[in-house]
């Protein structure tokens, strides 16, 4: 359905630093920088950081989430960590097991520095 997300950001270098260290820990390479963009690409698509082509400042969206897909309940820790460790802020409850509708899933919620709520998240068979 999707061919890539895009957010915004207000300081592109904070955000390279934040999004190489959190989406390295799913495997992901670093982001490549082009312009006033940053990519991050895998075999399931494309995520992207920018500096709003606006000029205004960037802002996070009210009731959205990025989630990304975590192979397991260490991968989602260690994104949570990585993102805590660069500047990011915790929120929602503490990563862990969330269960509903037939669905057993742990999951790990985080701000980015930018306000941005982001989280990983594992399928429990």
């Amino acid at each position: 359905m999707f061919s890539h997300v895009m957010i915004g950001t207000n300081d592109l270098e904070k955000a390279k630093s934040f999004y190489d260290a959190l989406l390295g820990t799913l495997g992901i390479p670093p982001g490549r920088v082009d312009h006033h963009r940053i990519f991050y690409r895998s075999k399931t698509g494309t995520f992207s950081v920018t500096l709003p082509i606006d000029g205004k400042p960037a802002c996070h969206a009210n009731g959205g989430t990025i989630g990304f897909a975590a192979e397991s309940p260490e991968a989602a820790d260690a994104f949570h960590a990585a993102g805590i460790a660069h500047g990011g802020k915790t929120c929602e409850e503490p990563p862990g097991i969330r269960e509903g509708n037939g669905m057993k899933l742990y999951i790990a919620y985080l701000r980015d520095p930018d306000g941005n709520k982001l989280c990983a998240l594992h399928r429990i068979p």
